[in-house]
């Protein structure tokens, strides 16, 4: 069984940021799949009252993993009624694949697509 959660740990939170060079700010949240054997994959997010933005998805290759993980994070937002999530460059080609982009220009996701199938049927 799979838990996907934030992480509560300010430390931790702080450590993810450095250990994947993304500037962690007060905003900053991280959201981790932990299995069985450990850390199974994670998210780097910034979430304001207004806006979140994901700045990491990993693992990348595990297409129902990072689609779990990337539902998990858009669901913080929607649990705090934040509905303008966006993803970055290096998040763009994983969230693209999974079918979550709605504006390439803005790279704003489809957080309506949390109510989809996931994979998009892959």
């Amino acid at each position: 069984m799979i838990s996907l959660a934030p992480v509560k740990d300010k430390s931790t939170i702080v450590k993810m940021f450095k250990d994947n060079s993304v500037e962690y700010g007060e905003n900053s949240g991280c959201l981790t799949a932990v299995g069985p054997d450990g850390l199974m994959g994670y998210s780097l997010y910034s979430l304001a009252s207004e806006k979140m933005v994901i700045y990491k998805i990993f693992p990348e290759s595990d297409l129902p993993l990072a689609d779990g993980i990337l539902r998990s994070t858009l669901h913080i937002a929607a649990q705090r009624s934040v509905m303008d999530t966006y993803c970055t460059e290096d998040t763009e080609k994983l969230c693209e694949k999974l079918g979550f982009i709605k504006d390439r220009t803005s790279l704003r996701l489809d957080i309506d697509r949390l109510f989809s199938d996931c994979c998009q049927g892959k």
